[in-house]
């Protein structure tokens, strides 16, 4: 079931409302910038993600490519990855991507109560788990 959550950076100079469904599921990727972040994401409709404050705040690490694009937004004040937006024609198209350890009000239990799914995004092959998952 959907529910409103509530995010930030550490300085909380960025805030977001989010809706959801925990229970559907989160993700781990392998690409080079995921890995390097420790990334764990929980991907939302567009429409379903509203940041409240920190334009002022906001640092956009992008990547275009052909038929692609994504965009890691930061909070210049703490360095905090708060969440990701873009398209990706292999997950659908346009998508929002929220890192679920900045949820200020989810409980363990709904964090940890949906399957934590695998990305393989250093191959572009998106739907399907990469061989070792160990350290994702």
């Amino acid at each position: 079931m959907k529910k409103t959550y509530h995010g930030s950076c550490h300085c909380r100079a960025i805030t977001y409302r989010v809706t959801l469904d925990l229970a559907e599921g989160t993700g781990r990727c392998n690409c080079t910038f995921c890995t390097k972040t420790r990334s764990w994401s929980a991907s939302v409709a567009p429409q379903d993600f509203t940041r409240l404050t920190g334009e002022d705040a906001i640092g956009d690490y992008g990547r275009d490519w052909g038929e692609g694009n994504i965009h890691h937004v930061f909070c210049t004040k703490c360095g905090t990855h708060v969440y990701g937006f873009g398209h990706i024609p292999e997950v659908g198209g346009d998508f929002a991507s929220i890192h679920v350890n900045t949820l200020d009000d989810a409980s363990n239990d709904e964090l940890l109560s949906g399957a934590l799914r695998y990305s393989d995004g250093r191959n572009d092959n998106w739907m399907q788990a990469p061989q070792d998952v160990r350290t994702l």
